[in-house]
This record gives structure tokens, C-alpha cells and sequence, in this order.
């Protein structure tokens, strides 16, 4: 099996979606709510959610699907920014950058990990948000896990101070650059513009302000054995072609991915990908309107399950919650130490 791709995610499933107003300044992928039937669009995101979430399961692919009642969370539907999980048991949470999106942070979802998989430790960097440091998770980052490098492009959700932190504790090399889009807007999450698969990787190279570290990021990617370095347009980037992730399968590795970005592969891309992983196209359009999509929706996991209670696949129902409960206990989490901030 692939260190790279899980075979177990943590979706959520809101029943209050909608594109949040607050992050739309600059979220350049973001659809503007207003005219929108917002009754409608909530409806239709549980909906999407729902068959994501079975096709996932038909595939072979464990979910831990949480459902999420409350109006005050628009975008709970994108749990990997908050929450990441590594192997040897790690755990950690993350300081939003948005006030509307820090109680999307949810200790029954912690919880739910600790009693079905081995967890050692949670290191809970939401301290940050109180010195104005944010790091979004695996929106902000995108992870190597098998050469241990974190990719991150520059913005209001991904400060270096967080990121170089990060990585000391889970022993990653930070690699930063500045990246913008078509609109010459900086790019918000950084697995909006690239993703990193066992054996081939998807980026907007051109989305890369420098060249010379345009280069250099190719070459990091192209030098670690993989077949393929595809490079993606400005269109495909917009098309949501770099918002995928990589997952083990009954049958082998897959690549996640919305039906939009799909469309939007050409057939020599599809071809490449095709060689090591098989496209599984999710229909999420509703979803992609608050400018995130199939990554955004998955938190993989990276934890080894606890054999005495991990069934060999579980029901979807079985491991839904439907409520937030508090925190969990001081104990079992170690809170990152204050930001030192540059001088």
C-alpha cells in the first residue's frame, strides 16, 4: 500500500451549506452567493455529499461520515483544513483563518478516530489563531508523506511561522513559494493548484509567480521516481482539475476528483493518471460553489485502525454524528506553543 494514499477519509455532511460570504475576499474559486435559492443549494450539497460519500464506500474505501445540523458552519463540508492525521498516530488541528470556520473544529470527529484508530497524540495548533498565525491544513499545505515535503503557497492561510512549525513536529521540509491565479489573484489553498500522488503529480506551474522556483518545484516533484509531472492550465486550475487526492481502493489506487475537473483533463492527462490510479469522478457542482471541491472534501487517514474494534468495512450509518460534542480532554492533547513572531 501507498504511504501517499489513505484508504480510509473523513467527510462531513452539512445540512446548512452554503458559499461563505465571509471568505469570499479572497477565495478567487468562490461562487457570490447572492440571487442564490439558498434553501435550494443546501439541499442539493447534502445530496452530493451523500452519493460521494457512497460511491467511496462501493469503491472500498472506508468513510467516516459526520453530519453537521448547525447554520453557523457554511463550510464544514471541507474537514482536511482543519484536521490532518499521520502515520506513527499523529494527530493535528489547525488555527482558521476565518472566525465563521474555527468551530468547525469538532471533538466527536477526534474522538471517533481515537476509539477506531491507534492515536498517540494530537497537537492542536488553534492557539495561533490568537496571534493572528493560520495554517488550514491540507488546504493550505500539500503533503509528500512518502519524502516528507510540504508544499505551500504563500496566503492570509498559510503563515510560514505555522508552516515551520508544522513541520518541525512531523518532520517535514517546508517547501513556500508565491503562486496567483488567472485573475492575478494569490492562490488561497494550495491543493487548489497541485496535488502529489504516488506516482505522478498535478500542478499549475505557470501559477508559480517565480521561475526559478517554478523550476525548482517541478524538479523536486519529477527527481523522487515519480512517472509523471502533468502540468495544468490556468483553465484546468479554475476547473478544480488540482483539487484530487489520491486514495487506496478495494481494487488499487484512485484518484478522487470532481466530474468538472474531469471534463476538463485532456486525454493524454487522463492517460498518464490512468497508468497507477483509476479516475473516479464525484458529481459535486453545488459543492465547488464555495470554491473548494472533491480534496477539499476528504481528510485522509493516516492512522493504523485498532484491530480489536476496526471492522473490515463499515456502513456508512454506523459511523455517522450527527452533533458536535466538546473538545476532548486536556489529557490527550498537546497544545503547539505561542507563535514567536519575527521581529
Amino acid at each position: 500500500m501507498s504511504v501517499q494514499a489513505p484508504s480510509a477519509v473523513v467527510m462531513v455532511r452539512p445540512h446548512r451549506f452554503r458559499p461563505n460570504e465571509a471568505t469570499l475576499a479572497d477565495n478567487g474559486f468562490q461562487a457570490d452567493a447572492d440571487g442564490l435559492d439558498l434553501t435550494r443549494v443546501a439541499a442539493t450539497a447534502f445530496e452530493e455529499v451523500t452519493r460521494a460519500a457512497e460511491a467511496l464506500d462501493a469503491a472500498g474505501v472506508t468513510v467516516h461520515l459526520f453530519d453537521d445540523e448547525r447554520d453557523d458552519r457554511p463550510d464544514s463540508v471541507f474537514p482536511n483544513n482543519w484536521i490532518s492525521t499521520h502515520s506513527g498516530g499523529h494527530v493535528a488541528l489547525y488555527p482558521m483563518f476565518t472566525a465563521n470556520r474555527r468551530g468547525e473544529r469538532r471533538g466527536d470527529i477526534v474522538d471517533h478516530l481515537k476509539a477506531q484508530y491507534r492515536v498517540q497524540d494530537v497537537i492542536d495548533y488553534s492557539g495561533l489563531e490568537y496571534d493572528d498565525v493560520f495554517l488550514e491544513g491540507t488546504g493550505a499545505m500539500v503533503l509528500d508523506h512518502e519524502f516528507r515535503i510540504a508544499y505551500a503557497a504563500r496566503s492570509n492561510r498559510a503563515d510560514p511561522v505555522a508552516l515551520e512549525r508544522f513541520c518541525t513536529n512531523f518532520g517535514y521540509e517546508p517547501m513556500v513559494f508565491d503562486a496567483s491565479d488567472a485573475r492575478d489573484i494569490p492562490i488561497y489553498h494550495t491543493n487548489v493548484m497541485m496535488t502529489v500522488a504516488t506516482e505522478f503529480a498535478l500542478v499549475g506551474l505557470d501559477a508559480i509567480t517565480s521561475p526559478m522556483r517554478r523550476i525548482e518545484l517541478a524538479e523536486r516533484l519529477a527527481g523522487r521516481g515519480r512517472r509523471a509531472v502533468i502540468e495544468l492550465t490556468s483553465r484546468q486550475l479554475d476547473e478544480f482539475c488540482g483539487n484530487a487526492i489520491e486514495l487506496e481502493a478495494r481494487d488499487g489506487r484512485v484518484l478522487a476528483l470532481s466530474r468538472r475537473a474531469f471534463n476538463a483533463l485532456t486525454g493524454e492527462q487522463r492517460a498518464l493518471i490512468e497508468r497507477s490510479a483509476r479516475l473516479m469522478p464525484l458529481d459535486v457542482p453545488t459543492i465547488e460553489l464555495a470554491g473548494g471541491s472533491v480534496r477539499c472534501m476528504l481528510a485522509g487517514v493516516h492512522l493504523d485502525p485498532r484491530p480489536q474494534r476496526a471492522p473490515e468495512h463499515e456502513a456508512l450509518s454506523t459511523v455517522s454524528a450527527r452533533t458536535a460534542t466538546p473538545a476532548p480532554e486536556a489529557a490527550s492533547v498537546r497544545e503547539a506553543e505561542p507563535a514567536q513572531m519575527p521581529g
